[in-house]
């Protein structure tokens, strides 16, 4: 068996993770043991190993591969915003483009498998502080009319933690994607100059 070396990655190696992701986005991962995988990807089972040492550790790269990526995508779009309030709203609408994609079974899956889950929990948790910054800043700028920070921090952090542990779906019926638009919004409206 190949040794899995953390952060390093082959071409093929990268394409293959990206092949996963999608099929795990669209079919979630937990019925799928690692011969489904190796026979859907059209490889070995002995590539598969070289990526993580069980389906499971498998399941928690690819969870991984799909926040590393989401984060790219969600920084990017506020690099491109200079005003305080378009940069919140490109952040947590990022966010809601990046979960776009996921199936129900997919987050559900990631719900239910507990490493899995703490990657997406810890993600959730570095959102809500980058989210606190980017509120900071734009009352330190008076972009944004003086809101006590640790009280709007800690509300978004909790909503963004129902919004993963699927708590807004269940009983709102909206979807991760729709959710993060909402508190996009929220937020937006909430923290404007009158």
């Amino acid at each position: 068996m190949t040794t899995v070396v953390p952060g390093r990655r082959t071409r093929r190696q990268s394409e293959l993770l990206d092949r996963l992701l999608s099929l795990f986005l669209e079919q979630g991962f937990s019925r799928f043991t690692l011969d489904d995988l190796a026979a859907e990807l059209r490889c070995s089972k002995t590539t598969l190993y070289a990526l993580a040492p069980s389906k499971e550790q498998l399941a928690v790269e690819v969870v991984k591969h799909y926040f590393k990526n989401a984060t790219a995508q969600v920084e990017a779009a506020v690099a491109r915003q200079t005003r305080h309030d378009r940069r919140i709203a490109a952040y947590l609408n990022a966010v809601a483009d990046a979960l776009r994609p996921a199936s129900r079974t997919f987050l559900d899956d990631v719900a239910t498998f507990a490493p899995a889950r703490s990657v997406y929990e810890r993600n959730t948790r570095i959102a809500a502080d980058r989210v606190r910054t980017l509120i900071e800043d734009g009352i330190n700028n008076r972009a944004f009319r003086p809101v006590d920070i640790a009280f709007a921090a800690e509300m978004i952090a909790h909503t963004m933690q129902a919004i993963q542990r699927g708590d807004i779906a269940r009983r709102t019926g909206l979807n991760d994607a729709e959710a993060y638009r909402e508190l996009a919004s929220f937020v937006l409206h909430s923290l404007r100059l009158d």
